[in-house]
């Protein structure tokens, strides 16, 4: 069945929806990756975006050489990234706008990354406060994205189900994490693009809207997406 009325909450991913890190992870691989003697391309690049980081640790210790524990391969990432970020937070164009519109209306909002809590901190502290309710991060999950595990997780920690949750994704990988949990999705492409592929499948239809920016996305806009009546 599909989901009716107005969203009660709205579920954010983080790199690359909210902020634009996503080029300091690629930079961070690219990194890692030189420095133990090996070699990294932009395609394997694209391949770990939205991820899990420990299956994004795998996979460069499996492709670029890197003959380290995935986990230590996650924290060395987050070593750089964090670092990075200190130094200037990239924000997607939008994104706190929308933000601060939905909790100045006191809509739930959760934050919904696969990158680990250590680094998310960074992100959300430059926030205003309670900017979202809960947070669910790549370490706090047994099943990362695209498992729908994340999402069930943020819907049940804000006391509320999936259907009744829209998701804001940049990748691939997030919307079928989403979808998968049940939530609508508002997908708007970034690094990597979001394949028709998805879009035409049945359980995206009335569920999935794609959008090239979130600039001028205001709450009472992102309700009409799926709820033309605004009830």
């Amino acid at each position: 069945m599909k989901p009716a009325g107005r969203p009660r909450a709205v579920l954010w991913d983080m790199d690359g929806t909210l902020v634009d890190t996503e080029p300091y992870w690629i930079e961070a691989e690219y990194a890692i990756v030189e420095a133990h003697g090996g070699t990294w391309s932009h395609e394997h690049a694209k391949a770990l975006v939205g991820s899990d980081l420990l299956d994004s640790g795998a996979y460069i210790r499996r492709h670029g050489g890197v003959d380290r524990d995935p986990t230590e391969i996650v924290e060395m990432l987050l070593d750089i990234v964090v670092a990075k970020v200190r130094e200037e937070v990239p924000w997607r164009p939008g994104a706190r706008e929308l933000l601060g519109g939905l909790r100045a209306l006191d809509v739930p909002t959760a934050l919904v990354t696969m990158s680990w809590k250590r680094f998310s901190d960074e992100v959300v502290r430059c926030l205003p406060p309670e900017s979202f309710v809960t947070t669910v991060t790549g370490d706090e999950v047994d099943r990362g994205k695209p498992h729908p595990e994340p999402y069930l997780l943020a819907a049940r920690r804000l006391g509320l189900r999936p259907e009744e949750c829209v998701a804001i994704e940049d990748s691939p990988t997030g919307v079928r994490s989403a979808l998968a949990a049940g939530c609508r999705v508002i997908g708007v492409p970034h690094v990597v693009e979001i394949p028709s592929a998805i879009a035409d499948l049945p359980e995206s239809i009335g569920q999935l809207a794609l959008l090239p920016t979130l600039t001028g996305l205001t709450p009472v806009n992102l309700v009409t997406f799926f709820d033309p009546m605004g009830r």
